[in-house]
């Protein structure tokens, strides 16, 4: 079987040094934010030229600890994207404001920015466009809306640590860039963490104290927080990983163009576009194709891993029924959900590998076209 992501490939060829790190954490006695995740957010911060890195918990927390730093709150509207990971839209939740949905870009697969417009009204706070698979949002466009409306911006960057639009790393331009460090992402660790970026002292301040019960100094907590602290082994394992990060996106982007120059012979087969002045980092290569669930249980038969993100749009999820989203209310974003499929990709997937994927799909997408 030809996995989707292989993470002892990586594992094994850093070995040494990721032993050593978690060896001198263990040795250290400290394992709870400490120096040695002061470090690592000091070396993020200057790998993606951000003014300040806030680790935290996990994806997630990042993202809500940045809307509350950013002050949406109750009776707020933040405009997102629906084809996401649900923990988007529930962040907006779980801050006490309500998710506003907006159809996707075809192409891309993220937020249209052109319908940003007509989903502002007066409870709009901020928007929070996704970077879906690595794929940077137009973020000129994103942020001329919002210092028009004096909205503020939140970015989604679980997917995209090391993207860029027009030469700027994401996560850099809106008041909070949000990334995760799930094991799965291109910069993972060995557990859960997470990570906010901000530009501003005032917000990168609040970050910090949120994440440690709103606690302003020892013992003195102005506002309601949560306890959400990037432990220490884990950046420490990020730090040994962060030096080859670059490599291995250049790495992933080499997969793609092989994957896409293979697939572009075949009309049935809908690859991911690179628009220009952005810089994708291929956390996913996806397509689209007819017949999709068909198409995916021929893979596995033939000893290829495949992923679905994601079937069902968060604005169809259960948890977002309140919000009165019917099918049919975002059509792109429905339709593509039914047709996507993602391949293998990591940077460690051999040549010979990449072939034989390449051949199973064609060869799969081939029968599901054939008529009965």
């Amino acid at each position: 079987m030809i996995p989707i992501l292989d993470l002892k490939r990586q594992y094994n060829q850093h070995k040494e040094a990721l032993d050593e790190a978690v060896l001198a954490v263990m040795e250290s006695g400290g394992f709870i934010l400490g120096p040695t995740v002061e470090r690592f957010e000091k070396d993020v911060a200057q790998w993606l030229d951000a003014n300040h890195a806030i680790g935290v918990a996990t994806g997630t927390d990042a993202l809500y600890l940045a809307l509350r730093a950013c002050g949406v709150g109750p009776g707020d509207e933040v405009i997102t994207t629906a084809f996401t990971y649900i923990a988007t839209s529930e962040s907006i939740v779980r801050a006490g404001a309500r998710p506003v949905f907006v159809d996707i870009d075809p192409q891309t697969y993220n937020m249209d920015v052109n319908k940003i417009e007509a989903a502002i009204t007066d409870r709009t706070k901020a928007i929070l466009p996704v970077h879906l698979y690595g794929q940077p949002v137009d973020m000129d466009a994103v942020m001329h809306i919002a210092q028009q409306r004096n909205l503020k911006v939140i970015e989604d960057c679980a997917q995209a640590i090391g993207a860029k639009w027009h030469g700027r790393a994401v996560g850099t331009y809106g008041d909070c860039g949000c990334f995760s460090f799930f094991p799965t992402k291109n910069l993972g660790a060995f557990g859960d963490g997470g990570l906010v970026t901000a530009n501003d002292q005032v917000v990168a301040d609040k970050v910090r104290n949120l994440r440690v019960h709103g606690q302003t100094k020892k013992y003195h907590h102005d506002y309601e927080g949560v306890n959400s602290r990037l432990d220490a082994m884990q950046a420490a394992i990020l730090s040994v990983k962060l030096p080859y990060l670059a490599d291995w996106n250049q790495r992933r982007r080499e997969i793609a163009a092989g994957y896409t120059k293979a697939f572009s012979v075949d009309p049935d087969i809908l690859t991911p576009v690179v628009v220009d002045h952005g810089e994708h980092v291929f956390h996913q290569y996806t397509i689209q194709v007819p017949n999709r669930d068909a198409v995916q249980t021929a893979l596995n038969e033939a000893g290829i891993a495949t992923m679905v993100y994601y079937p069902i749009p968060c604005h169809l999820q259960g948890m977002h029924a309140d919000l009165g989203y019917q099918p049919g209310s975002l059509p792109i974003t429905e339709s593509v959900a039914q047709r996507v499929l993602s391949l293998p990709i990591f940077p460690e997937l051999t040549h010979d590998e990449q072939h034989r994927v390449i051949e199973q799909v064609h060869a799969a997408v081939k029968q599901q076209a054939l008529p009965v």
